[in-house]
């Protein structure tokens, strides 16, 4: 039976979290997801990430300076439409924001237009650690609320 995104799994806190960051954090996202489930949330990736972890699929590539490649590759997998589909199927959303680049709780561009997909949508957010540093958007992340979780994934409501 399909758990459809706010449905009751035997659990009065049970959400459907729907796991973003980085491609950089992608073992660390599908170690997320999976701890979520164990909390007993429903929690899922891009099927892509884990394939990619298995070898099963094409290593994202290199970011080279001028980003080109990284756009063809995001552009040929449809990922932008892919990842604003499972926003709505979700009922929040869990950005894996680790150190990046020396940027402490990194989120990058891909993660902040997610996040403001999960807020015009009236999504839960969640940030796994605290508010990036060095960032010139902090004050956009602010303002969609998220929740800080410092690292402790059964704090998530």
């Amino acid at each position: 039976m399909e758990i459809l995104a706010g449905e009751n799994k035997n659990n009065l806190d049970y959400m459907k979290i729907y796991v973003l960051g980085s491609n950089s954090f992608v073992e660390r996202m599908v170690d997320v997801k999976n701890q979520l489930c164990a909390l007993g949330h429903e929690g899922w990736i891009h099927p892509d990430y884990e394939a990619h972890l298995r070898g099963e699929r094409q290593a994202f590539p290199k970011v080279k300076e001028d980003h080109a490649e990284n756009a063809e590759f995001k552009i040929a997998h449809d990922y932008i439409r892919a990842h604003y589909q499972h926003i709505l199927a979700s009922d929040a959303i869990i950005v894996v924001n680790e150190e990046k680049n020396g940027i402490k709780n990194y989120i990058g561009g891909n993660c902040l237009m997610e996040m403001g997909q999960a807020y015009v949508n009236n999504k839960k957010i969640f940030l796994l650690n605290g508010l990036p540093g060095q960032v010139s958007y902090l004050a956009e992340i602010k303002a969609m609320q998220p929740i800080l979780l410092h690292g402790k994934l059964a704090e998530i409501i």
